[in-house]
């Protein structure tokens, strides 16, 4: 598979993944796949992406950097999302955060093998604290 080959598959991955196109993601993503080096296969795979999808109404991953270096692909997606109840174990409850995601996959026999995700948290964490409303004893007047 050349550069070019593996780019454009990466390109079809995410397109599937955008348009939740779940009849085709094996087209893409082989039936043993690892996800952060535990074994998920194609079917764990997908109830993955369908749980993020359902926690996530309005997810659409973006392509920033693309590297493809057969047979390795290396990404940096981007996300401006606004998740439901909790997300990584922080309280979102519907509010639009913006966070990145650097992730690695190795292709076999022409599909995504073995995927390496790292998501940006404290980015996170950091847009909650920016959100979160203060209030300030000293600047409360009291006219008597």
């Amino acid at each position: 598979m050349t550069r070019n080959d593996l780019a454009d598959l990466y390109h079809g991955y995410i397109a599937c993944l955008n348009h939740q196109d779940w009849a085709h993601l094996s087209h893409f993503v082989h039936p043993n796949v690892t996800y952060n080096g535990t074994r998920v296969g194609l079917a764990g795979y997908r109830a993955m992406l369908e749980r993020d999808f359902q926690e996530i109404p309005d997810l659409v991953f973006h392509i920033q950097l693309l590297v493809a270096d057969p047979p390795t692909v290396a990404s940096r997606l981007n996300f401006n999302v606004t998740p439901r109840g909790e997300f990584f174990g922080l309280p979102i409850n519907g509010r639009k955060v913006r966070f990145d995601e650097n992730v690695f996959y190795e292709c076999i026999d022409g599909k995504f093998a073995h995927v390496w995700s790292v998501i940006d948290k404290a980015a996170i964490e950091q847009q909650l604290v920016d959100q979160t409303p203060h209030t300030h004893d000293q600047d409360r007047h009291c006219d008597d």
